[in-house]
């Protein structure tokens, strides 16, 4: 996902000049890493509590970390033939051997090496993985994650905060009434006067729809529901199953290509896995957040749960029973959702993806310009936006006025 926004910027900045190349290493480059990403799926679609096991496992083995990953000689082929200026990593399992590997093939002084991390604290849950010191940026999603990147080691002079990297529509212009009115009532074909709830799944089909469907009927509860099923067929025909048993339920299952941006900017309320994503694009969207925390939390999911709690933008669901209750006191009581709205207003960082491309720009193919010390392009950063605010025990770079500034 958030390849895909940086490319989508990136063709939007057209003045930059840049060729963007997407590439999927951890399950193109080798059947290790491919069965990496399809346990993870797996944990997280059956059994969440299991990647704790998991994710600690993978903090104290060597695989992601070595000078030359498995399945090189297919990542040589794709270096070779793209000979990218600038590497960057949105994945934690590929700060290390990945890039010393790049370096190798391609020159240390002809590829730039940069990571941008979404998670939004340090803690139990921030991988080790995610901080190369070697690399010449990082760029954390919000000063958490910065100060996580320091302790970890990373120089807080290649230490950036960037805001949130998502895709274009979340940062559309916002509708007005009428315009959110004529959107739920034409493509949704719901009451815009009435609650609506939004039910997410993950990518792969994670999800709770039917144990919550069926909290709502067991509680009498008629809200209006629309279902969101990631690219999974298995879970669209379980809902639509349910739908088929119970046709006097209001619920809309919509197909994985949707406008989420705009879909929630108009619903009532989210229900999702405590993921960076979806919590980043519901702080955007100004959507009250609900996280689904049934079959257990996991380790990057925690971290999310301790940022929601200090910033008051999510209200945590431990059951299906739990949502019915939220969800019957929120239609009484519109001010609670409310007050998450107001929440994730002052949270959201005021940093924009086009903020993030001018960056990487800057840092692009003149190898030249960096230097060990300052690079320019991160002062004019710094100098346009606040002051990072530093962890106890921690010194990081405070903006320094400069000629130009990076808008």
């Amino acid at each position: 996902m958030r390849a895909r926004a940086f490319q989508e910027w990136a063709q939007a900045e057209p003045c930059f000049d840049l060729s963007v190349q997407l590439h999927r290493p951890l399950e193109k480059s080798h059947p290790v890493y491919a069965f990496g990403v399809w346990l993870y799926n797996w944990i997280q679609r059956t059994a969440p509590y299991l990647h704790h096991a998991y994710f600690n496992f993978l903090e104290v083995v060597p695989i992601v970390r070595t000078r030359k990953p498995l399945g090189a000689a297919k990542y040589r082929q794709v270096l070779t033939e793209l000979r990218p200026d600038v590497l960057i990593s949105v994945h934690d399992s590929l700060n290390h051997g990945f890039f010393e590997y790049a370096r190798e093939v391609l020159g240390k002084d002809r590829v730039k090496c940069i990571t941008y991390c979404g998670e939004l604290s340090g803690g139990y849950g921030f991988s080790r993985h995610w901080v190369n010191p070697s690399a010449d940026l990082f760029i954390g999603a919000v000063p958490g994650t910065c100060q996580a990147a320091v302790r970890w080691g990373m120089a807080p002079e290649r230490t950036q905060v960037g805001g949130f990297l998502l895709r274009r529509f979340f940062y559309d212009p916002t509708e007005d009434d009428a315009g959110r009115a004529a959107f739920i009532r034409e493509k949704l074909r719901l009451d815009p006067a009435e609650f609506i709830l939004l039910l997410n799944a993950s990518s792969r089909g994670a999800h709770n729809h039917v144990r919550f469907l069926e909290a709502l009927r067991r509680r009498g509860v008629d809200a209006q529901v629309v279902l969101l099923c990631g690219k999974s067929p298995i879970a669209e025909c379980e809902v639509s199953e349910w739908a088929k048993a119970n046709p006097s339920a209001r619920i809309r299952l919509l197909p994985h290509n949707t406008n989420v941006g705009q879909l929630m900017r108009s619903v009532s309320a989210i229900v999702a896995r405590p993921g960076t994503g979806t919590t980043s694009e519901a702080i955007v969207s100004g959507c009250p957040l609900l996280l689904n925390s049934l079959g257990g939390i996991m380790p990057q999911e925690r971290i999310t749960v301790k940022f929601c709690r200090d910033h008051g933008v999510a209200q945590l669901v431990r059951s299906p029973e739990e949502l019915a209750g939220i969800v019957t006191e929120w239609r009484k009581r519109p001010e609670l959702p409310a007050a998450i709205r107001r929440a994730m207003q002052r949270t959201c960082p005021p940093l924009r993806p086009s903020d993030i491309v001018r960056m990487i720009a800057g840092l692009g193919v003149r190898a030249d310009s960096i230097s060990e010390g300052r690079i320019p392009v991160l002062e004019a950063a710094r100098a346009a936006r606040p002051a990072v605010p530093a962890a106890p025990g921690i010194r990081l770079p405070q903006p320094q006025p400069v000629a130009d500034s990076v808008s």
